[in-house]
């Protein structure tokens, strides 16, 4: 049974290190049964190399420009500006000038929360153990 909960700055878990990006998970799949809530920042540059997964994902953009590929069609979002990405879409983004910040939401099935935990145990850039940590996951990396 999904219980209310609140997540309050001084509450929420720490910041995970996801190559580069920091990403807290706000909301996850064990507390929502369903979609997962995430607050991701990054410096100029980071961001997540072409992938696809099973599950939808929504971004809005707080803070800066991101620019983002969503198959065959890059875009440069901005404060307010919301992406939609749905499931076994292939898609990436970067950072742009001064960093980032968004909002990002998961669909049903996500293992989002999992795989950012995974990679930041790795704590590393081995790109063999980045790559079966997202494999686990459900992430592919094209």
């Amino acid at each position: 049974m999904v219980r209310p909960f609140a997540v309050f700055p001084d509450n929420r878990n720490r910041s995970l290190d996801v190559v580069g990006e920091r990403i807290t998970v706000l909301a996850s799949h064990a507390l929502t049964q369903g979609y997962e809530l995430f607050l991701q920042e990054g410096p100029e540059g980071s961001g997540p190399v072409p992938h696809t997964h099973p599950w939808d994902e929504s971004f809005y953009v707080i803070r800066g420009e991101i620019q983002f590929a969503v198959e065959a069609q890059e875009m440069t979002a901005v404060p307010g500006t919301l992406v939609h990405v749905p499931a076994g879409t292939a898609h990436w983004f970067r950072f742009g000038k001064d960093g980032g910040q968004m909002l990002s939401v998961t669909g049903v099935g996500s293992r989002a929360s999992s795989m950012f935990t995974d990679i930041d145990a790795v704590g590393s850039r081995d790109v063999e153990q980045l790559r079966n940590a997202c494999e686990r996951n459900g992430l592919q990396i094209l």
